[in-house]
């Protein structure tokens, strides 16, 4: 977290050091293509926060507070993990953006992912940052979630049917904390264009990465947006497709 007599970077400055430093852990993963030398992990983690908004985006709003508990569900190898370490690096070593969010920080991170080679990328990648983050290869239908302050799922949450969603919904709901959030992004079914779209990449990259192509279930983002209301949620939809074709929206849903 910054102090106050720290300096303040440039946005431009900032958001560049933490890629840099997210980015930095996955090189000591071997890749699937360890003939040619390729640092998969590494390569995955640069363009992903590269080219992803929902990464800068979260931290330009503040919408990961610092010193939390977080649980990542469906988050692979553990991106928002080492986003959350570079956060706390860079504030504390260069400074931080005066018009951000105050730097995000973690207590404990917990990240549920179905494929065990994601979590293994993870496990390998970050298992000497100071919050011990705990990567469980398991189902988010039937992983238990620990008590935290932070759930964050994107683009998972359409890979189970309705009452899945709903039962996962309410498991997340018990286990955060008292104005706790949850950070949910999903595609809109509403746009037919731009729904149909992010379904096929994301098909494409699902297969891309030797994992077996799920079915869908969206919804629109109205139907999303009252089902967190029923459970006692005050919900901010936020565009998440600048520069893309998609239909991707960001459910910032706090508990008050």
């Amino acid at each position: 977290m910054r102090r106050d007599d720290t300096p303040s970077l440039t946005a431009t400055a900032a958001w560049r050091a933490v890629h840099a430093a997210a980015c930095a852990p996955y090189r000591a993963v071997p890749g699937f293509y360890r003939l040619i030398g390729m640092q998969w992990s590494w390569h995955w983690a640069r363009g992903k926060l590269a080219h992803d908004p929902v990464f800068r985006g979260l931290l330009e709003r503040g919408d990961l507070p610092p010193r939390a508990r977080v649980v990542d569900i469906g988050g692979g190898q553990g991106l928002i993990a080492a986003l959350l370490h570079a956060c706390e690096q860079v504030a504390e070593r260069q400074g931080w953006p005066a018009a951000w969010g105050a730097a995000p920080s973690a207590t404990a991170y917990t990240c549920i992912e179905l494929m065990a080679r994601d979590a293994r990328r993870g496990e390998t990648a970050l298992h000497g940052l100071h919050f011990g983050p705990r990567f469980v290869c398991a189902d988010m239908r039937q992983a238990p979630l620990p008590p935290c302050d932070v759930v964050v799922i994107l683009d998972v949450l359409h890979y189970v049917d309705h009452a899945a969603q709903d039962a996962l919904l309410e498991r997340v709901r018990a286990a955060l904390a008292p104005r706790g959030r949850l950070l949910l992004r999903v595609g809109d079914a509403a746009n037919l264009r731009g729904f149909a779209i992010s379904q096929w990449v994301d098909r494409v990259v699902t297969a891309a990465r030797g994992h077996k192509v799920a079915p869908s279930w969206g919804r629109p983002l109205a139907a999303w947006i009252a089902r967190l209301e029923e459970l006692g949620f005050t919900v901010h939809s936020l565009p998440m497709s600048q520069g893309t074709p998609f239909a991707n929206v960001l459910l910032v849903a706090d508990l008050t």
